[in-house]
C-alpha cells in the first residue's frame, strides 16, 4: 500500500517509446518540521456525519501538524496518486508527515536490494515492455489478439541494478487489450491519477535508506517473499536475503530502534528475532492468514503461537481488526481483543487503497469487506480511523496518502 519537493525528474513519457534520461544530482535533504496536509483531511472531515467525532476533527482544521510515527507511509507513502515506491512517493509522504516510511525490498540479478511491492510488478509498475529490458522478462510482452488479453511477466530478478535504475516507475495497472508495449503500460484506475507519473525514480534499498535518514524519519522494510526458487543463482537462500536487509541498516549507520523489519513469513521474522535481537525486537509479522471466513478463528488462535515465540507485533489488514456493532458502529474484532489481551503490539495496513468508499462497500472491496454494510461514504474513513487509534489501539496506520492519518494523529494527540 510524488510532489517533486526534493527532487528533479527530467526524463518523461514519450508517446512511442518511454524511457529514462540521465537525472540530475539530488539537493541536499533537510529535514520537514511541520506536515504539508493539502486539502483531503478536510474533504474527508467535510463528508463525516454530524457528531461529536465531525466536530472534534472540524476543530483541527486550522492547526499546525507535524510529522507522528502513528502515520506510516506505505509504498512511500503517496501512491495514491504518486507511483508507488519510488523517490517522489517517499518525498510526497514525509512532507505530509509520515514519521515512518515503507521500502518493499525484492532482489536483482546481481543481488541487490531494491524497492519493489512485488518482485515480479515490474510489468506494470515501471515502463520496461517499453524498453530494450523487454527482452530480458521472464515473459516478455506479448500483445492481445483473437480474444486473449495482452501479457507480460517482468521480474527484478531478471535484470542487474543498473538496468533497473534505468527504468522509469508509473502507476500501478496495465491495460490487457494492449497491442503495443506503450499501449500496455496504460490502466491507472479512475480515482488515481497519472498527473505525476511522468517518470518515477525508482529507488535502491540503500538509496532509500539515504533518503529517510536524511529526512530525520523512521524505517519499515518489507521482505517481499521471493517469486523465484530459492536458493537462487546458486547459493543466495532466504536467510541471506533476510540477513541482508539487517546489513545495509549496519552500514548506513542507522540504530535499530528507528527500524521495523517486516514479513508475511514466521520463519523471517524468527530468523530476526534468533539472528539479530536488536533489529528482531521490532519486527513485524505480517498476517493474511484469515482471509475467508473458515480461516479467521485459526489466524486468531494463531496470534498465542505468534506471542510465545517472541513475536512483539503483528501488522493484519484493517478487515481483520473491525466488526459491525449494533446501529452498524464499527467495533473492536476478535483478533484485536486477542491480539490485545495477549500483549501483542498491532500495526494494521492500508487506508486510502479502495478509492471512493461507497464504491468499494458496494464492491465489497477487500479492505472494507467486514464493515461494508455500515459504510456508505469517504468520511466513514475517519470513524474507521479513529476505532483503530482510540479502541484497537494500534501502533500506526499504513496510507497510500499519509497526509489522511497525519492529520487524526496530530488533532488526538498520537505521536
Amino acid at each position: 500500500m510524488h510532489v517533486k519537493t526534493a527532487s528533479i525528474v527530467v526524463a518523461v513519457f514519450a508517446a512511442a517509446q518511454t524511457s529514462a534520461l540521465p537525472k540530475a544530482e539530488q539537493p541536499t535533504q533537510h529535514y520537514f518540521q511541520n506536515a504539508e496536509l493539502g486539502p483531503r483531511p478536510q474533504f474527508l472531515v467535510t463528508d463525516m456525519d454530524e457528531g461529536w467525532l465531525k466536530d472534534r476533527l472540524s476543530a483541527c482544521s486550522d492547526m499546525v501538524a507535524r510529522p507522528t510515527k502513528f502515520s506510516i507511509g506505505h509504498r512511500g507513502g503517496a501512491c495514491l496518486q504518486f507511483p508507488e515506491e519510488t523517490r517522489e512517493s517517499v518525498e510526497a509522504g514525509t512532507r505530509m508527515g509520515a514519521g515512518i516510511l515503507e521500502c518493499d525490498v525484492a532482489f536483482t540479478s546481481d543481488r541487490e536490494l531494491v524497492c519493489r511491492h512485488d518482485q515480479c510488478d515490474l510489468h506494470t509498475t515501471t515502463n520496461i515492455v517499453a524498453t530494450d529490458l523487454n527482452a530480458k522478462c521472464t515473459t516478455p510482452f506479448t500483445p492481445a489478439r483473437n480474444g486473449t488479453g495482452a501479457t507480460a511477466q517482468c521480474c527484478t530478478s531478471d535484470i542487474t541494478l543498473a538496468e533497473f535504475k534505468s527504468l522509469c516507475g508509473k502507476m500501478d495497472g496495465y491495460n490487457a487489450s494492449a497491442t503495443t508495449p506503450e499501449d500496455f503500460l496504460h490502466g491507472t484506475p479512475a480515482w488515481r491519477t497519472d498527473l505525476y507519473a511522468t517518470c518515477g525514480t525508482v529507488l535502491s534499498h540503500k538509496e532509500f535508506l539515504e533518503l529517510v535518514d536524511a529526512h530525520g524519519r523512521d524505517f519499515t522494510t518489507e521482505l517481499k517473499q521471493p517469486r523465484v526458487p530459492m536458493p537462487f543463482d546458486g547459493d543466495y537462500t532466504q536467510e541471506r536475503y533476510a540477513q541482508q536487509v539487517i546489513e545495509e541498516y549496519r552500514a548506513a549507520g542507522i540504530d535499530p530502534s528507528r527500524v521495523w523489519l517486516q514479513s508475511f513469513s514466521f520463519a523471517d521474522v524468527a530468523y530476526w528475532l534468533q539472528a539479530d535481537p536488536a533489529f528482531g525486537a521490532q519486527a513485524v509479522l505480517l498476517d493474511e492468514s484469515g482471509d475467508t471466513p473458515e480461516s479467521f478463528p485459526g489466524a486468531v488462535a494463531n496470534l498465542s503461537f505468534y506471542k510465545d515465540a517472541g513475536v512483539q507485533i503483528v501488522a493484519p489488514p484493517l478487515p481483520y481488526l473491525v466488526a459491525l456493532g449494533e446501529g452498524d458502529e464499527y467495533i473492536p474484532s476478535d483478533y484485536a481483543t486477542t491480539a490485545n489481551a495477549l500483549g501483542l503490539k498491532i500495526l494494521t495496513w492500508s487506508l486510502e487503497r479502495s478509492g471512493p468508499l461507497a464504491q468499494a462497500a458496494a464492491a465489497d472491496d477487500y479492505y472494507y469487506s467486514t464493515i461494508a454494510n455500515g459504510t456508505h461514504k469517504d468520511g466513514d474513513m475517519y470513524r474507521l480511523v479513529d476505532v483503530l487509534a482510540r479502541q484497537v489501539g494500534v501502533l500506526g496506520i499504513f496510507s497510500d496518502w499519509s497526509a489522511t492519518v497525519t492529520y487524526y494523529a496530530n488533532c488526538f494527540g498520537f505521536f
